[in-house]
């Protein structure tokens, strides 16, 4: 249904799952997609919701690349250890374009344009707190 929203123009809004894009934006968060066409082609550094078998996937575009003419995105959450495979524009439902604090996760999502995360950091954190998270439920 979220797709066809923004098929038509509008835009949504969706919490947040996982930690591909920690620390910008942490499971929980409430984020804003807009329609990709309101403001044109994604920019390096830029948050991008990607169409997916399964739904949206939120990562960074990190470059953008032409082969025979056609454009690539290539995108990458702030905390993957790789990049995605290159898709192009038709496979991004939209840009992320705003934040809000939820009960569950009341610190905003930083979607500031952003050319270099901290990768490797990033992925250090999402692992320790996945550790601890096992840990507490094994202490339990």
């Amino acid at each position: 249904m979220s797709l066809t929203f923004l098929a038509e123009g509008k835009t949504i809004r969706i919490k947040a799952h996982g930690y591909s894009m920690y620390p910008a934006i942490r499971p929980g968060s409430l984020i804003l997609i807009e329609p990709l066409r309101k403001k044109g082609n994604p920019v390096r550094g830029e948050i991008v919701a990607l169409k997916r078998e399964n739904g949206l996937v939120v990562h960074r575009v990190v470059r953008r690349e032409v082969k025979n003419g056609i454009i690539y995105y290539i995108t990458r959450g702030d905390s993957n250890s790789r990049a995605d495979r290159p898709v192009t524009e038709d496979k991004i439902a939209g840009r992320i374009i705003k934040s809000e604090p939820t009960g569950e996760n009341p610190v905003p999502a930083d979607i500031r344009i952003n050319t270099k995360p901290s990768y490797f950091f990033n992925r250090i954190k999402v692992i320790s707190i996945l550790v601890i998270h096992k840990l507490k439920k094994v202490l339990k």
